[in-house]
């Protein structure tokens, strides 16, 4: 289509052919593609420049859509159409692949941001998207692996990662997504999900939780949450170069047009602005629903027993004695062992210990969590009746002192459900839960209304944990497009629903950091503290706590914050994180006899201190 007159008033985003080029220029940003035969010939690049033209990076316009049946290969870039129109310019970058009918780069200039999408027709169960770079084989013999090149210092990853990197080097791989857990390599998805945004700095990092200054560029996924059938988003750079890769593992499938989630780029006034811009656009598109009104007794400070579960764990591992000081956990196999062995205090004469403790120092929790595990069996949530006699009665006399329960409940777990109901492995055994099964689902929600209910155990809600640990891999079976994020939304949806119409004023916990879940998480969990940066320094608790709350509070700005407490290096460390915890959040309160990676014992004096910090938490919102 020829472009519109430019003699006319200036445009806030234009484009003109100049020199055999085509130039977009909007308020922040430049955009320069080639637009010769020659060009086109080898694998073309469009140069993203800010305002002023420095460079972002030479951006590759290849792409790929792999099936499991083959490889995707950019073939010949054929042309590159533009259109204006009166609010944007857009331009198609059409090649020929090796597996669709059509295959189409759209890149769409706005005056405020750069809009990427790949548009496909054909048929194939996608395996990886690649944008920005992608597999080719040019008709001038270049073949294998293209990229973009890397102009920028940094990518923000905004992440609960081990090591500590908010921002690491742009040299550095990154991983935005729901699979994982505390294995090495896998720790990187304790926000499940995260926020979908990477931010570029035209600085280096030199902090392991704050972001340098000067100049960004945010770089985001858009798409309705159904949508987001990827298990992970991966920055994967090499030897000066990147590409964005999404992973489908099979489990998308494609009949006739597809097209895929919207990859933003938009320059930022800072690196926490990415994610203030990042939640602005997925607002402005309806992909951000706010939360429900709060509840009075949401607010209210919070003990959970996983910690002091763990403490006592860590003494029995070192001692019989039970009035023994505790040694240090020294080794990572103190470490597992003091977790795995942590479940067995899950016991009603524990908590009740747990309780009493407190009592003894004015520390009045509001909320009681049950932590891991209360479960006969994971998946269906049927009371271990030999660590709760009474589950039912004790839940009841806490109602009587004016406080609520929550219940501790293992997102994905299969544990108790038939097998035809869940993800199933190449040998056909039970992986995980399949939210996509109308019987699984039906089962779920039958549970939440029996643990909820008036008939059943009458508790208020649930603290949702390991949404981290949904399936992943091309070999598993499953229900197709129902992978990846938009499944962990699913089933969250589901638990929501019948919670809500079991106890409206029901309170459900996740860790799920995304604009797209405020209709599913009425209070997002910081989670787990991790340790060291990448140089092994221990990287202060309380500096982690407001990381975390900075990238929680953007994305999800009108939700409540747990701000849990586990777990602590030592004393000193979790007094720190008491007093930090009531200018981010709900204080949460994980501690009651001893801090158990130290072994030091919490004296009366700690818990009074908890008690005056509770206090002046309850003052302050009065």
């Amino acid at each position: 289509m020829p472009f519109a007159d430019t003699t006319t008033a200036p445009r806030a985003v234009s484009v003109e052919r100049s020199g055999h080029r085509i130039h977009v220029r909007a308020p922040g940003y430049r955009l320069e593609i080639p637009d010769t035969a020659a060009a086109l010939f080898r694998a073309p690049v469009a140069i993203l420049s800010d305002a002023h033209g420095e460079p972002w990076s030479y951006l590759s316009l290849l792409a790929s859509a792999h099936t499991r049946l083959a490889s995707d290969d950019t073939v010949h870039v054929e042309r590159i159409e533009a259109d204006e129109t009166d609010d944007a310019v857009e331009l198609r970058v059409i090649a020929r692949s090796s597996v669709w009918l059509r295959r189409e780069l759209v890149l769409r200039c706005t005056p405020e941001q750069l809009e990427v999408r790949l548009e496909l027709e054909g048929t194939g169960s996608l395996t990886d998207v690649t944008l920005f770079g992608g597999t080719g084989a040019m008709p001038n013999s270049a073949s294998g692996v293209f990229r973009s090149d890397i102009r920028f210092g940094g990518v923000m990853v905004p992440a609960a990662t081990e090591p500590v990197q908010f921002v690491r080097p742009s040299t550095s791989p990154a991983v935005l997504g729901v699979v994982g857990d505390a294995d090495a390599g896998r720790l990187n998805a304790v926000f499940s999900p995260p926020p979908l945004a990477f931010g570029l700095s035209r600085e280096a990092p030199t902090e392991a939780t704050r972001p340098p200054a000067g100049d960004w560029l945010g770089m985001w996924l858009r798409a309705p949450v159904q949508e987001l059938t990827m298990t992970t988003v991966r920055y994967k750079p090499l030897d000066g170069g990147f590409l964005l890769q999404l992973d489908y593992e099979g489990h998308t499938p494609v009949w006739g047009a597809w097209c895929s989630p919207a990859l933003v780029l938009r320059p930022a006034a800072s690196g926490w602005g990415v994610l203030d811009d990042y939640r602005a656009d997925l607002a402005a598109h309806g992909h951000a629903p706010s939360p429900r009104p709060a509840a009075d007794w949401w607010t209210e400070p919070l003990f959970c027993g996983w910690g002091a579960q763990c403490a006592r764990a860590a003494h029995r591992l070192h001692h019989d004695d039970p009035d023994a000081e505790t040694g240090p956990l020294v080794s990572v196999e103190d470490d597992v062992a003091t977790v795995r062995a942590a479940p067995d205090f899950a016991r009603q004469d524990v908590y009740d210990a747990f309780l009493a403790r407190l009592d003894a120092h004015d520390v009045d929790p509001g909320t009681i969590v049950i932590d891991d595990r209360w479960q006969a069996a994971y998946g269906t949530g049927e009371v271990d009746a030999d660590k709760w006699p009474d589950l039912r009665a004790w839940i009841d006399a806490r109602h009587a002192e004016g406080r609520k329960v929550l219940l501790w409940w293992k997102a994905w777990d299969a544990e108790g459900i038939p097998a035809e109901e869940c993800v199933r492995n190449a040998v056909g055994e039970p992986v995980t839960v399949d939210p996509g099964h109308p019987g699984y689902r039906e089962r779920l929600a039958g549970i939440v209304r029996r643990l909820l209910g008036p008939d059943g155990l009458d508790a208020d809600g649930f603290k949702i944990d390991f949404t981290q640990r949904g399936p992943s891999g091309a070999s598993l079976t499953g229900t197709d497009g129902v992978w990846g994020i938009a499944a962990v939304h699913l089933l969250l949806e589901t638990i929501a629903t019948a919670a809500r119409e079991t106890k409206p004023d029901a309170l459900l916990v996740a860790h799920a950091v995304h604009p797209s879940f405020g209709d599913v998480c009425d209070m997002v969990r910081l989670n787990d503290v991790t340790e060291r940066d990448v140089h092994r320094k221990r990287v202060p608790v309380t500096d982690q706590l407001a990381m975390r709350h900075g990238i929680a509070s953007r994305v999800l700005p009108e939700h409540l914050v747990d701000t849990d407490q586990w777990p602590m290096p030592d004393r000193a460390s979790w007094l720190a994180y008491v007093e930090a915890q009531p200018r981010y959040g709900v204080p949460a309160l994980y501690y009651v006899e001893a801090i158990d990676n130290s072994g030091e014992r919490i004296e009366g004096a700690d818990l009074e201190r908890v008690a005056a910090s509770w206090r002046a938490y309850r003052e302050a919102r009065a």
